[in-house]
């Protein structure tokens, strides 16, 4: 792994020493240009000059379908499933197999380019976004990723974002999300810092079940969770959670911008996701976005099956009045984020933009005023953690204490 200052400006991807030439290209690369094209076209837009790829940077792009994360691959090698759980709780110890203390010691070892200081405010920063931020992740980045069918095929394999599963399903990514941007939460051995290798850990070996299975198409999909679609991925927490976020009309400032992409920057490489892939700046994030989205494949089964069940996650827990409001809140916010092109892409009926434009409104005077006054940040947080306790509340979730140093 690279240790030393982040590159200056977007640069070439690091060149892959595999020569190409032995290696099938999935056929979902590029399936459709057209498509792909049209779909990825306000990233580019925003991208600004230089967006297009390199010729080097397009073949790393189809090597990076064919790469799994090999560190934790290797530790899932070493462990028996029935002991994963064990071995994860007990740490790098002395007598644990070879290939998790290789793990744990790769880990420890934090780039250079990590910044303390950073890590706070990226975390502060999301917190202080408060109920906005879930809106986005869930109906702008989520739903907004399922509109290509690139990294689906796993999700609807383990069954963990479809049917009843989809809400318990992003009750535990909250959970994961508020354990990042918790006060403290990315330091060594902190609760997010675990949560994260936990995660990482999970997804090497949902990787190799699939692999080993008669029935994955690798021609077609490559390496079920490749370096690519994880490095996609991580820009829906980072690049596209700021563009969103802007969207409902909240304030992101300069500093709390550079702070986010340097926390999930940090994420993404505890994640295991190339470094040649961590986006750093927005306009480096803009820009690889673009690059995945402008190879992915358009929707299929899985996306529009995927969207439905998002849409309409709260229905068990929900009735009457209540769960008709849920549904049509998500589809109006979900439009106005995505616009009419994705909503058609994932096979749901449009609306009327009302809940985004309500929350525009809504931010120009809680984070463009509130938000600036003295004092004005700790009102934000104090009141993202009341909207977050509501949330997990409607759920049927309880948040228990409030994280260290955090509002009460």
């Amino acid at each position: 792994m690279r240790r030393g200052p982040v590159p200056a400006g977007d640069g070439l991807y690091r060149r892959e020493m595999t020569t190409h030439a032995d290696l099938r290209v999935p056929r979902r690369f590029g399936m459709d240009r057209s498509w792909a094209e049209r779909a990825a076209r306000p990233l580019r837009l925003v991208a600004g000059p230089g967006a297009a790829p390199t010729d080097d940077e397009i073949e790393a792009l189809k090597a990076g379908l064919l790469r799994r994360d090999e560190l934790a691959a290797g530790l899932i090698r070493a462990v028996r499933p029935a002991e994963l759980h064990r071995v994860l709780a007990a740490g790098p110890s002395a007598d644990a197999p070879e290939a998790v203390r290789a793990f744990y010691d790769a880990v420890a070892r934090r780039p250079d380019w990590v910044d303390d200081e950073l890590l706070a405010r990226g975390a502060e920063a999301c917190r202080a976004f408060g109920m906005d931020a879930g809106l986005v992740l869930a109906y702008g980045s989520l739903l907004g990723g399922y509109r290509t069918a690139a990294a689906l095929e796993p999700l609807v394999r383990t069954g963990r974002l479809a049917g009843g599963e989809t809400l318990r399903r992003i009750r535990e990514t909250s959970h994961w999300w508020r354990a990042v941007t918790a006060p403290g939460g990315m330091a060594p051995g902190g609760a997010g810092f675990r949560a994260t290798l936990h995660v990482r850990v999970m997804h090497a070996l949902v990787n190799a079940r699939l692999e080993a299975g008669p029935d994955w198409d690798r021609e077609l999909r490559g390496v079920p969770i490749n370096q690519y679609d994880q490095a996609s991925t991580l820009g829906v927490f980072s690049t596209s959670f700021l563009l969103h976020l802007r969207l409902l009309g909240v304030r992101v400032s300069r500093a709390d911008a550079r702070a986010v992409m340097h926390l999930w920057s940090y994420v993404g490489w505890l994640m295991g996701v190339d470094d040649q892939w961590l986006p750093h700046t927005e306009r480096r994030g803009r820009r690889l976005l673009y690059h995945f989205l402008a190879n992915d494949p358009p929707p299929d089964g899985n996306s529009t099956a995927l969207a439905r069940a998002l849409i309409t996650m709260t229905d068990d827990v929900t009735t009457g009045w209540r769960r008709w409001y849920e549904r049509e809140r998500a589809l109006s916010v979900s439009c106005w984020l995505l616009g009419p092109a994705a909503m058609r892409d994932l096979g749901l009926p449009y609306r009327p933009p009302w809940y985004g434009l309500t929350r525009v409104a809504a931010n120009l005077l809680v984070s463009h005023l509130l938000g600036r006054l003295p004092g004005g940040r700790a009102r934000l947080l104090a009141r993202s953690e009341r909207q977050a306790r509501a949330q997990f509340a409607r759920w049927g979730d309880d948040l228990g204490p409030a994280p260290s140093g955090g509002p009460a």
